[in-house]
């Protein structure tokens, strides 16, 4: 069966079921698989819903429904009352989300980025109307992990990504980056990246290090580079006409269920990236792991104002507030992370973190090569759309 046979069948048995379905079922889809960030959170959500209230949430991981345009679609429509989607391709929609993809805009220190995204202005009172205009529910965002790129060849600097093709999403800013960052940026569907990095047709891709490890993208990549340059960003959102149509006692449901979820994987995510790279240097002890240092990631910062004149370009009518809001909130974060974080006894652990990365800084790690056959060459393909 081919894979659009497949998301044909699925596509069919899920409108029927929901013409079958009792009022009390929702449908919740995203782009990673249960075990990835977005199912972690997406199982939080269901089982605080499902602990207070009498409804349903069923789950669809990405590959269940079709890709990230399919299941896009499927919640504006209200085939699905839930949705998990990273700016990456929300950003066909709503323009300002392309924000996400201005490098060195977001903290790079944990507890910060934590801080932001809990406060931010720019995400709890600026997005929400753009998202309505598209009748999707901002429900929350969320930081799942530092962006790494893996190679075929190592990075140290920009001319090191000179002639290099690098797949990217279909997203415009993100594709201006890539450029600015001397790569030749190339647009792939997910479930295409695996097997063009394997034949050469690409030479290198961008995720979190839990994502790298999940697909085994390192086992047709030779290098790790971590520039420090972004955290991947993710979106829960909920159809807006059936979120209206909740009494206000379900939409309290899922708000609270939201903002469990979103504790939870904040939580979930402590020290997710070191224990993704461990692993990666089980699997493959001749991958090359490279944190570059303060001194190298200086030729690749100095690309963020040119990345952001092309945001303000293309990135809609707020383009510029949102982009004044988000800088405001990450100076408010800077300054008040620390002190929040040792209220909730966390500190201590940020900075044992900040140590380790510091001590990582210029050192390389290398990891044993094992095929995919089989079973896990179809998990790859199946992976996510969303990263």
């Amino acid at each position: 069966m081919t894979y659009k046979t497949l998301t044909a069948a699925s596509l069919t048995a899920l409108m029927l079921g929901s013409g079958l379905a009792q009022a009390d079922t929702w449908r919740y889809a995203f782009e990673e698989a249960m075990e990835e960030v977005q199912g972690k959170f997406a199982q939080k959500f269901k089982e605080e819903v499902e602990a207070n209230s009498d409804h349903e949430v069923q789950l669809f991981p990405f590959g269940t429904l079709g890709e990230s345009a399919d299941i896009m679609e499927q919640a504006q429509s209200g085939i699905l009352q839930f949705v998990d989607q990273s700016p990456g391709f929300t950003g066909a929609l709503i323009p300002e989300a392309q924000v996400f993809f201005v490098p060195y805009l977001l903290p790079a220190d944990q507890d910060q980025l934590f801080a932001f995204f809990r406060e931010s202005k720019a995400i709890n009172e600026l997005f929400p109307p753009l998202y309505a205009e598209q009748g999707l529910e901002l429900l929350t965002m969320f930081p799942e992990g530092e962006v790494m790129m893996t190679t075929t060849g190592p990075v140290t600097d920009p001319a090191s990504l000179n002639e290099v093709k690098f797949r990217v999403m279909t997203n415009p800013l993100l594709v201006e980056s890539y450029q600015a960052f001397g790569a030749t940026p190339t647009p792939l569907p997910w479930g295409e990246v695996y097997g063009a990095l394997q034949t050469g047709i690409i030479q290198g891709q961008e995720n979190p290090a839990f994502f790298i490890e999940s697909t085994k993208m390192y086992e047709v990549t030779d290098h790790i580079t971590r520039a420090g340059h972004n955290n991947f960003t993710t979106a829960v959102m909920a159809n807006q006409e059936f979120f209206e149509g909740l009494p206000d006692e379900d939409k309290q449901v899922v708000q609270n269920a939201i903002d469990v979820a979103f504790d939870y994987i904040l939580e979930y995510q402590d020290g997710l990236t070191e224990e993704s790279l461990a692993k990666i240097q089980e699997a493959k002890p001749d991958m090359t792991i490279t944190t570059l240092t303060e001194e190298q990631r200086a030729p690749f910062k100095a690309t963020a104002e040119s990345v952001e004149a092309e945001f303000l370009n293309i990135g809609g009518e707020q383009a510029q507030a949102i982009l004044d809001q988000m800088k405001a909130d990450v100076d408010a974060a800077s300054g008040g992370a620390g002190d929040d974080m040792a209220a909730e006894g966390e500190a201590a652990e940020g900075d044992d973190m900040a140590a380790e990365g510091e001590a990582a800084e210029g050192e390389e790690a290398t990891m044993d090569e094992e095929p995919m056959e089989g079973d896990e060459a179809a998990d790859a393909e199946a992976a996510p759309a969303s990263n």
